[in-house]
């Protein structure tokens, strides 16, 4: 009797990574920046800024992960990930001046990208093949989890043990938690279990792991407008995602309070598991994936706009807002890699995505100080949301732009 396949426990294992890796290194900035404007009177503008650097430090190391997994392996590289996103949260916490923000984010940066998207592809691709969608579907459901969870989790250790206890143990779970997780599931391999991807014995044919893909060089890709309207639409679609999130906590925080505040972007966060599973359900498989997306922003943005509709003060209205948004949190993930599906050739569809996820994170990086930057400029907190709205008309646009491509594959 075959031993039962491993694979499906390296997908849990990713899940939990993931809402560790969530949970503190993405949506933890947005309680970090109301905690720290209102607790120490710094600058939305500064604060965001510093949570710009922490994205776009990991946009960097993200673009080298393949070279630092072939040269440190998977468990150490995801280790060093969890220990790094731990310091980087204490380093934010306890941070004395607000140049002393950025450091901490170098080490939370770094953390986040060893521990986010990437690196989770990077722990399923080896053991699926035919199921992979599935399997990166249920491992990154952690990272709506993560968001479910932490967003009210953070304002009640905040207000129980102060930004510092609450720094300390949610650092320090991470780090154990993923250390452990990385050395239980992550070391094994199919072919080191006799096992081939998607269940199965092992034979010399098609039994070895998948090998790490590495992003081509962009130059030949940007020649290609369906790539172009594709990582163009999704970059500018997260730069308002990323943006509006990394403010919407401290903009529900008059309204809600802060536990409510919490609740409500929790709220959102679960939205993105309803939405991605909808999508799943309802697309049917010759349908236009590109028409999808567009229908995907149109929803984010009557969820923007009911936001600013609200105006900060009304209850059920900034509640339908993260619905509605927070309904077209997971597609922006999931529905690159199916439109690259549809369009590219095979062997260029791994290859497209990871330039496609480079891209969309090197501009997503931004969104948060120029956001900022907006709000503290304009004095008004609509201002955040009404960009984002703008930038989520401009995405559907793009996207659309592409449905008539013709270019072959690049």
């Amino acid at each position: 009797m075959s031993a039962p396949f491993f694979g499906w426990r390296v997908v849990w294992a990713a899940f939990a990574v993931a809402v560790l890796a969530w949970g503190v290194g993405f949506y933890g900035p947005s309680v970090f920046l109301h905690v720290l404007h209102e607790g120490r009177g710094w600058s939305v503008s500064t604060i965001s800024a510093a949570i710009t650097a922490h994205f776009l430090l990991s946009a960097g190391i993200v673009a080298r992960l393949p070279a630092l997994h072939r040269r440190f392996g998977l468990v150490a590289a995801t280790r060093a990930g969890g220990l790094l996103a731990g310091l980087g949260v204490l380093a934010w916490a306890l941070a004395p001046a607000p140049w002393l923000l950025f450091p901490a984010a170098l080490l939370s940066g770094a953390g986040w990208a060893l521990t986010s998207g990437a690196a989770i592809n990077a722990m399923v691709a080896p053991w699926f093949d035919r199921k992979r969608p599935a399997a990166l579907s249920m491992a990154f459901n952690g990272a709506s989890v993560g968001g479910v969870l932490f967003a009210p989790l953070w304002a009640l250790l905040i207000g129980a043990l102060g930004f510092a206890g609450a720094a300390l143990l949610t650092g320090a779970t991470m780090a154990a938690a993923i250390w452990w997780i990385a050395g239980a599931f992550l070391r094994a391999t199919p072919a080191g279990l006799g096992q081939r991807p998607d269940g199965g014995a092992f034979s010399a044919v098609g039994g070895a792991a998948v090998p790490i893909e590495v992003p081509p060089m962009p130059g030949a890709a940007w020649r290609d407008r369906r790539f172009r309207t594709l990582a163009g639409a999704f970059a500018l679609g997260l730069f308002a995602q990323i943006g509006l999130i990394a403010h919407l906590f401290s903009l529900l925080a008059p309204a809600l309070g802060e536990f409510g505040a919490g609740a409500a972007v929790s709220l959102a966060t679960a939205c993105a598991v309803l939405g991605r599973s909808l999508l799943g359900w309802l697309l049917p498989a010759g349908a236009d994936r590109r028409l999808a997306a567009a229908l995907n922003f149109a929803v984010q943005i009557a969820g923007s706009a009911v936001l600013l509709v609200a105006g900060g003060t009304s209850v059920p209205l900034l509640l339908l807002g993260c619905v509605l948004f927070g309904l077209g949190i997971g597609n922006l993930v999931s529905l690159p890699p199916l439109i690259a599906q549809r369009e590219f050739q095979p062997a260029e569809v791994g290859r497209v995505v990871a330039l496609v996820t480079a891209v969309n994170q090197a501009v997503f990086a931004f969104a948060p100080a120029l956001l900022g930057l907006l709000r503290d400029m304009s004095g008004w907190a609509g201002a955040p949301i009404l960009l984002a709205l703008l930038v989520q008309v401009a995405a559907a646009v793009v996207v659309l732009a592409g449905r008539d491509g013709r270019e072959s594959a690049t």
